[in-house]
């Protein structure tokens, strides 16, 4: 078993000693996650940490996106609940990378890509493949596009 799955595990062991409701459901809910992931597929197998974290990253977004919808409702508590479950969430995952610290590893990457000669629309996706092992799960892939962008048509 993997030590971030472990970790999920027994912290969610503690939230129902401590009868901590929320953290309890948003412990369960994500680990379900991770099972259904493993046996999605032909064969059943373990996740590995990093697509462990692949799994909490996506739990969050949906967290955001549904705070995001439930307040453009009229529903601010049912997003202040999703916001709460997204903070809990937020601890399983490594530390997010600043807009300066994402631009930064962008321009690195738009540098090496137009070394290799990578010009125009060919560009983006040059870009996004050197960019992305980089930053691996610490800034959402929407941010990385749009700076990748923002940097492209900079020039």
């Amino acid at each position: 078993m993997t030590t971030l799955k472990k970790r999920l595990q027994g912290d969610l062991t503690e939230a129902m000693r401590a009868k901590d409701k929320l953290r309890s459901a948003v412990l369960r809910l994500t680990l379900t996650a991770i099972t259904n992931e493993e046996v999605a597929g032909p064969r059943a197998r373990e996740l590995s940490d990093d697509e462990v974290i692949k799994v909490i990253t996506r739990e969050a977004k949906k967290r955001r996106e549904a705070a995001e919808a439930f307040e453009q409702g009229g529903r601010p508590e049912t997003a202040e609940r999703e916001r709460a479950e997204g903070a809990v969430l937020e601890e399983y995952l490594p530390k997010q990378l600043t807009d300066e610290e994402l631009a930064a590893l962008v321009r690195e990457a738009v540098a090496e890509a137009r070394a290799g000669g990578a010009e125009g629309p060919k560009a983006m996706g040059a870009v996004m493949k050197i960019v992305n092992p980089r930053i691996a799960g610490r800034a959402e892939g929407g941010r990385v596009a749009a700076e990748v962008k923002r940097q492209l048509a900079a020039g």
